[in-house]
């Protein structure tokens, strides 16, 4: 298969501080090509010197065996090379045919854009590709994994030969992602070279054929997905061997630290009833919009139930907004940190203290010292790694700002803990931390509510699955009565 991109002994530093030192790879036409590494291995300074956003400090790049050295993402996408970026920026209250064709929208004779024309070529483009969506739709109407296709049809519509996508699946779900990956196999088909980043393992080695792995900077190995053992992989990532990739240590006990009673919230769920225990780690697994997460935003008193009871320690409470949550004892880890669990402008210790200034702060005067501390404990329990804790929360790896949002949490003690998918976007290594902050929280007593749409997550950390389609509840499980073939199917 031809070389559509070499790259050898690409650097760059910022501050002069090596944020990668040596970054390799090779992708071949009509390859699937995993780019595998833990939170800070350089992967994203990696793909942004390739399209020309960073300019390198080292290093070759051949483009079809010609040195290249691209100055700006435009001429990286004159070049052939796309990029599908883990937070998608599509313009929502546009057309799918805008969207594609946006900066370069085709001209009547005499001025103005040819509407008819450019959904013409829009719907042609995803008819070819097989993907069931009108040209004509608005992008805000669009699921998550629609607008993943959409981006794709893009990147194709400026005629892109190489692509990379940066954790494509981290925001859909099991069958949504399995429509991405049927899209990906006919971009190979048409010989086009994918650059495939996620943290997900198992989807690696489902859509992959080849990978290359980076550890702090640099390159420590590459080859083909059917000949390395899936150990092997995860220690050139972490760099050490993981004795078990779940790290389940708790017990439950008979005590029940919450219960939902037939919760109802119109246009999201109905009839809503389950009990989680003390010491317990419980799941709820379903598809997008099966109303998991509609769940939590009820019990944390962002959205209000229409009916329904919710106990906690078998006393029946009222949450009309989080302040009334929180003073429970509740705490919810939302699923996109950077949007609603993270203030990114601010500094570590700030997001670490945000949730706790009426108790560091009572007197309306800032406690800088009651700050540091706070943040010094949390940053030691949790094995965040910052340089400082003034450094603002935006230049922390994922893993670690997940951490962050942890101890913000954590230095409250909660007594229940809502993880609206805990390890969105993070590595194997980081993966393991909170697994591990899971457990221990479980085991001191308090209760873990998680919603997941990793199903082999959810089967090594749950101990008790309920799953959810259509806004109902259709059983629960314990984790030794099911299997991820059973989820799927009663989920779908």
């Amino acid at each position: 298969m031809e070389r559509l991109l070499e790259v050898e002994g690409l650097k760059k530093s910022f501050g002069g501080v090596a944020a990668l030192s040596d970054g390799r790879l090779e992708l071949r036409a009509g390859s699937v090509h995993a780019l595998c590494g833990g939170n800070g291995a350089g992967k994203s300074t990696f793909l942004k010197i390739l399209m020309g956003i960073y300019k390198r400090d080292g290093g070759v790049i051949r483009r079809r065996g010609v040195e290249v050295d691209y100055a700006s993402p435009a001429e990286a996408l004159a070049a052939g090379i796309a990029i599908i970026e883990q937070e998608l920026s599509p313009v929502p209250h546009m057309t799918v045919a805008e969207n594609i064709y946006l900066g370069r929208e085709p001209s009547r004779r005499f001025g103005g854009i040819d509407f008819n024309s450019m959904n013409r070529a829009a719907q042609a483009l995803l008819d070819e590709l097989e993907f069931n969506i009108r040209a004509t739709r608005r992008m805000n109407d669009l699921t998550v994994a629609e607008m993943q296709l959409v981006e794709i049809a893009k990147a194709l519509s400026h005629d892109a030969e190489v692509i990379f996508m940066d954790e494509p699946t981290s925001a859909i779900g099991e069958r949504e992602a399995q429509r991405l990956f049927a899209a990906i196999r006919r971009l190979q088909a048409l010989g086009r070279g994918v650059v495939y980043v996620s943290h997900r393992l198992s989807e690696i080695f489902e859509i992959a054929d080849s990978y290359t792995a980076f550890r702090d900077g640099a390159y420590v190995g590459s080859g083909l997905l059917a000949e390395v053992r899936r150990q092997d992989l995860i220690r050139m990532i972490v760099g050490r061997e993981l004795s078990e990739e779940y790290v389940k240590t708790n017990t439950p006990s008979d005590a029940v630290g919450i219960r939902v009673e037939d919760l109802c919230r119109p246009d999201a769920f109905e009839a809503i009833s389950f009990s989680a225990h003390k010491g317990e780690i419980f799941a709820i697994y379903g598809l997008m919009g099966s109303g998991r997460t509609e769940i939590f935003e009820c019990l944390f008193g962002l959205e209000k139930a229409s009916a329904g009871a919710i106990l906690i320690d078998d006393q029946q409470v009222t949450i009309r907004r989080p302040a009334d949550a929180m003073a429970l004892g509740v705490a919810l880890v939302t699923e996109d940190r950077k949007s609603t669990g993270l203030n990114l402008l601010d500094s570590v210790r700030a997001n670490i203290c945000m949730a706790s200034l009426p108790t560091l702060s009572p007197l309306f005067v800032m406690n800088r010292a009651g700050e540091a501390d706070a943040s010094r404990r949390m940053r030691a329990d949790f094995q965040i790694k910052a340089a400082r804790d003034t450094m603002p929360v935006s230049g922390l790896s994922g893993g670690n700002q997940q951490k962050v949002v942890l101890g913000k949490w954590f230095l409250r003690n909660p007594r229940i803990l809502l993880l609206d998918e805990p390890t969105r976007g993070v590595d194997v290594g980081a993966k393991r931390e909170i697994y591990r902050i899971m457990c221990d929280f479980a085991n001191s007593g308090g209760t873990v509510v998680m919603v997941s749409s990793e199903i082999d997550e959810v089967l090594g950390m749950a101990d008790r699955i309920m799953v959810m389609r259509n806004g109902r509840s259709v059983g629960t499980f314990d984790r030794g009565e099911t299997d991820a073939q059973a989820l799927v199917n009663l989920s779908t």
